[in-house]
């Protein structure tokens, strides 16, 4: 969902180990380590999340420099043939410096910083692995592109398609003490989140993004933990939004879910938690129906129940670890769904920025199935920080 904003904070002012911003075709020597400069909250010279998008796919797999900051996130549930349950997330987020880069003849000058979050939940294992990585857009480091396929990259972190369309791609990622090697098929066409692929934040103009979700990626390859290998199958969920806008000052954080049910239909659900202890009520969930369809789901049609907490041992901070929500969908009964964390520590923290919960659930009550959960604003809040 808004996982930009993690970017946001952790680069401004960050160390990327490889190379600077400067031009080094000047004679300059290029340190191993440099601060990246210039880069702050201002978003004025960006384009802005307003009026509808003309989505043209595979086209729009790729990226969308006019905006600020753009991320492609993939969470999976997957087993091996013993039943071993994995989790896993692999986002590349991309953050522009200044909205007209200088031209050089500099391989190494670059308006875009690039970070990668990898995770991976060995959840018959207990436990949790998670690593992540900076680089620079220039010089082949990072980047992503749609032509003559779609690929997007981290250094040797990378999602590359098979076919020009990009119905087939693959993920490849190694963090030393785990790794992934996955081929991912889409079997249902991109769902537009919000109003047509509009997503509000707020009701103010502009804080918004464009964002689509491929709710149900098929799955098969292998997952690493230390030195075991296993074969594995299951399900992937993309999401890939781009935008120039920011929570509101009153936002304390948010909750997202992405659920894949097991009667092959899947539901986004998400909520801004604010300050006050309210919700705001501009951003929404979909329903992603078996022939891929999709319905809109305002906010006053959910509701999260907390029936657990966990208390990290890392950060301090105490999350809901299990809810009861409450799904109106026109029938005569709401549809009722228990989540529960696969592993209570499932958390990112340590970056040096933004600590938050990511991890896989399970999904019980009147339907069935696995998805990914994310919240923020439980370590650290988000107020004040845009």
């Amino acid at each position: 969902m808004w996982r930009w904003l993690a970017l946001a904070v952790v680069v401004i002012g960050v160390v990327v180990f490889g190379f600077s911003l400067i031009d080094s075709s000047a004679g300059t020597d290029v340190t191993a380590s440099a601060e990246f400069m210039g880069m702050t909250g201002d978003s004025s010279g960006f384009a802005r999340a307003i009026d509808p998008w003309d989505w043209q796919f595979p086209q729009d797999f790729g990226a969308h420099p006019d905006y600020q900051t753009e991320w492609w996130y993939y969470t999976g549930n997957v087993q091996d043939s013993a039943g071993r349950h994995f989790g896993y997330q692999f986002t590349i987020f991309r953050r522009a410096i200044l909205p007209d880069a200088a031209q050089t003849d500099s391989e190494w000058r670059t308006g875009q910083v690039y970070m990668a979050h990898f995770a991976v939940s060995d959840v018959d294992g207990s436990r949790y692995f998670h690593q992540q990585r900076f680089s620079r857009g220039g010089a082949g480091l990072a980047g992503a592109e749609a032509d003559p396929r779609y690929r997007v990259w981290l250094e040797d972190w990378q999602v590359i398609a098979e076919d020009a369309d990009a119905r087939l791609t693959t993920i490849t990622a190694d963090g030393g003490d785990f790794a992934v090697d996955l081929r991912l098929e889409q079997i249902k066409p991109p769902a537009l989140q919000g109003q047509d692929g509009l997503s509000p934040k707020s009701a103010e103009p502009g804080n918004a993004s464009y964002y689509y979700t491929l709710s149900r990626l098929l799955t098969s390859g292998t997952i690493r933990v230390g030195q075991e290998t296993f074969t594995v199958s299951g399900a992937t969920w993309k999401d890939h939004e781009f935008s120039t806008s920011a929570l509101g000052l009153n936002a304390q954080g948010w909750d997202w879910f992405g659920l894949q049910l097991d009667d092959n239909r899947e539901l986004m659900l998400g909520q801004i938690r604010l300050v006050d202890g309210g919700r705001e009520p501009a951003f929404g969930g979909l329903l992603v129906e078996t022939d891929g369809s999709t319905r809109y789901l305002p906010a006053e049609s959910f509701t999260f129940e907390v029936t657990n907490t966990w208390t990290s041992p890392h950060t301090g901070a105490v999350y809901p670890a299990g809810w009861t929500i409450r799904i109106d969908l026109g029938n005569p009964a709401p549809l009722l769904l228990t989540l529960t964390p696969l592993l209570a520590d499932q958390e990112l923290h340590g970056s040096g920025g933004i600590d938050y919960w990511e991890g896989a659930v399970k999904i019980s009550g009147d339907a069935t199935g696995y998805g990914y959960a994310e919240l923020t604003g439980y370590a650290q809040a988000m107020t004040g920080r845009f």
